[in-house]
């Protein structure tokens, strides 16, 4: 912690905080003590983001120890020696201080000497939580998830949010949908509960069809990496099937198990669900600290029947509950509400475990000061509109 003085000038000083680049052991050594930080704020992050450059930052008191950290990642812009500096789902910091301008402040003057013209910043605190039976009864025609009445707001998440407007943070997205991260997750919280609590939280049709699974054979079992080009092929039959496209490659997924199962064995996991010999899902799981993720899944068009899928699920809710984290966190879900619009299909699928919808604080950029910096952000956001 930060000394504390007696004179106020030197109370200032002692508590003033100042970034710079830290080493991989003394990142790690920080995020050892911070067990919710997202598995986008780990070095292995910055090895499978490899067309971007990138750099651990932290902050400390003059002598002091390491308050909070952060992973930058610089993407040049084309023709320049400048850089878009982000810090996906970071960085770790005290969101919660009203001295929020000793965080950011220092953050933008070492960004600004790394030759960065705009940053973005993906702050953890949540800011709305809906759970399943408010979302569930607020559907409807034409609704959105922000029609309907909140089950909790977050005070820090909403005093953060005005902090950042404050200061001319403009948030990523649309009004209901983010960018880069999805501002809408489905999170199922494991703390204090048994594998009773959690299968008694799973809704009728849920569990009917964890035991038709059973029923039919389906069985779960961990794939290594020589099941990824398996795993590929359904993720294209899959968007395919439901209309979306990730832009993945093969070679990308293979780079994301590798690098961060080399930086702790078994942090990603690839989930099978195989019947009479066939792999008719596969579902990948990421986990760190305190918190778990299900991040890609992926099934045949055939033999849905069988329920892979939410076999896989249960699976893969039990390992997380096992593995002792607080949360089973199922990423993205859509705004929407209205049962005829087609991506609500996935919402009401996740409703079904009987979690939350959970709106975060969401992206947040803002381009550097001068009139260059922002005219090259301009042209940094055209750039990327037309990839």
């Amino acid at each position: 912690m930060c000394a504390l003085l007696v004179t106020p000038a030197r109370q200032d000083q002692d508590h003033e905080l100042r970034v710079r680049t830290l080493s991989v052991p003394e990142y790690q050594s920080f995020l050892s003590r911070s067990p919710t930080a997202s598995f986008l704020q780990h070095p292995s992050w910055g090895r499978v983001k490899d067309l971007w450059r990138s750099e651990m930052v932290g902050w400390h008191c003059p002598g002091g120890e390491i308050e909070g950290a952060g992973l930058v990642l610089y993407r040049q812009f084309p023709g320049t020696r400048k850089y878009f500096a982000y810090l996906p789902e970071g960085p770790v910091a005290d969101w919660s201080d009203p001295r929020i301008d000793r965080w950011l402040d220092p953050l933008m003057r070492h960004l600004r000497a790394a030759g960065a013209f705009a940053v973005r910043i993906g702050p953890t605190p949540a800011y709305r939580r809906w759970d399943a039976a408010t979302a569930k009864a607020g559907t409807g025609t034409g609704r959105q998830i922000s029609d309907v009445l909140a089950t909790e707001v977050d005070p820090v998440g909403a005093a953060l949010a005005d902090r950042l407007r404050t200061r001319g943070w403009k948030r990523c997205g649309g009004e209901d949908d983010g960018d880069a991260q999805p501002r809408h997750v489905f999170r199922v919280p494991l703390a204090g509960r048994s594998l009773d609590d959690l299968w008694s939280g799973l809704n009728q049709e849920w569990r009917r069809n964890v035991r038709k699974a059973g029923k039919a054979g389906v069985e779960t079992v961990l794939g290594t990496s020589a099941d990824l080009p398996e795993f590929y092929r359904l993720l294209r039959i899959t968007e395919e099937r439901d209309g979306f496209r990730l832009g993945r490659s093969l070679a990308y997924y293979e780079q994301q198990y590798r690098v961060l199962n080399e930086e702790q064995p078994g942090r990603m996991r690839l989930y099978l669900a195989v019947h009479h010999g066939e792999i008719l899902a596969a579902h990948t799981m990421i986990s760190t600290g305190s918190r778990v993720w299900y991040q890609t899944g992926a099934s045949a068009d055939h033999r849905r029947e069988v329920r892979p899928s939410n076999a896989l699920q249960w699976r893969m809710m039990r390992d997380a509950h096992t593995l002792g984290a607080d949360e089973y966190d199922m990423r993205g879900v859509p705004s929407t509400l209205d049962p005829d619009e087609r991506s609500f299909g996935l919402l009401r699928w996740k409703l079904g475990t009987g979690g939350q919808v959970v709106e975060t604080l969401g992206e947040w950029e803002i381009p550097m000061d001068g009139v260059a910096n922002a005219a090259l952000y301009k042209a940094f956001q055209a750039y990327l509109a037309r990839r």
